[in-house]
């Protein structure tokens, strides 16, 4: 039996985000859409020269995983990750398996995105998320601990686990791990643990203080905030119609708006159950009424309209010091013709101010 090594998960910061002037840009997809709508998503968004894609992993719809594995075939150059894989529903272990697998598969492509999850979706499933930060910190730990070839039983915190806990074939190369965030403590613990922070913000004008509490762990942990990629994670709805762009937006606040956190709701002098009636329209398969429900200051916790209406938008994000900016769903009524625009008129003209910096 081999002994346990202890891989701290900030011992091997390798993964760093663009060089001052540099912008990087991702995508980020749920995992309702259909695998080959996904595949053809993930190919448009490598053309349009998108340097991550991410997909998420809600519960009772498709598996992020398989929908990655998908797209790795599809691609060549796009890193892929998950955003997010809850540690509730799978071990961590599982979590290992599944970075390690893809970064196989890929070539060295893949990307590991852990959160608590949702309270609300995870309660559907009938999981009860207790002690979301602690539970989090110590699927980071073992993740990286296993990713890095040990074994987390070494490693004070990660839980009960054998010495020889390890993967058969741990990845050839480093799989950055990145913490799906929104309260103050997971994001100071993705500045203390991570190699990236996955924090949605809403309303996007919230990116300075979360980027200051992601610094602050960081700095309280001893580590170099220049080894933490920080995205400012936004949803975005583009067309050059700026009513039909506003559609979609609104769907996806009608559906999520109840499982919003009320810290950042508060900031934009909303609360979860201003959404109620908009998702209770949506469940009763009213989807005209649960649209107009959803009111214009709603709308303001995304971006949507034209590129140039985008751009006027996230160019805040690039003169805060964002050196890495998230699109997420909806991107449009049409999400290939959205990804386009996105790549074309919108990521070239934040790349222009962000090199004025």
């Amino acid at each position: 039996m081999s002994e346990a090594v202890d891989v701290e998960p900030a011992a091997r910061d390798e993964e760093v985000p663009a060089p001052r002037g540099e912008l990087r840009t991702s995508i980020r997809l749920n995992n309702d859409t259909p695998v080959s709508t996904f595949v053809e998503l993930a190919v448009a968004a490598e053309r349009a020269g998108f340097d991550q894609l991410w997909v998420s992993h809600d519960l009772l719809l498709r598996s992020a995983p398989v929908l990655l594995a998908a797209a790795a075939g599809a691609t060549r150059s796009i890193r892929l990750g998950t955003g997010v894989l809850n540690c509730y529903s799978a071990h961590p272990v599982e979590l290992a398996m599944h970075a390690a697998t893809l970064q196989e598969l890929s070539g060295g492509r893949a990307l590991l995105g852990i959160a608590a999850g949702s309270a609300e979706f995870l309660a559907k499933a009938g999981i009860d998320r207790r002690a979301p930060l602690a539970r989090t910190s110590e699927a980071v730990r073992a993740c990286r601990a296993l990713l890095d070839g040990g074994s987390p039983g070494a490693i004070a915190g990660a839980g009960s686990w054998g010495a020889d806990a390890r993967l058969g074939e741990p990845p050839a190369t480093r799989v950055p791990i990145y913490l799906g965030a929104m309260s103050p403590k997971m994001l100071a613990l993705a500045g203390a643990l991570a190699d990236g922070a996955l924090a949605l913000l809403y309303p996007p004008e919230h990116f300075p203080v979360a980027a200051a509490q992601i610094a602050d762990g960081a700095r309280t942990a001893g580590r170099d905030l220049a080894c933490v990629d920080v995205p400012a994670c936004v949803w975005v709805s583009v067309d050059d119609d700026p009513e039909r762009a506003a559609a979609p937006l609104a769907d996806k606040l009608a559906f999520y708006g109840t499982a919003f956190a009320p810290y950042l709701l508060e900031r934009a002098g909303l609360t979860p159950a201003d959404f109620a009636p908009a998702a209770d329209a949506l469940a009763a398969g009213d989807h005209p009424r649960a649209r107009s429900l959803v009111t214009r200051d709603m709308l303001r916790l995304g971006i949507a309209g034209t590129p140039e209406e985008v751009v006027a938008r996230c160019a805040g994000l690039v003169d805060a010091g964002a050196a890495h900016v998230s699109f997420g769903p909806p991107l449009g009524p049409d999400p290939v013709a959205a990804v386009t625009l996105l790549g074309e008129r919108v990521v070239p003209a934040l790349r222009a101010r962000a090199s004025e910096r």
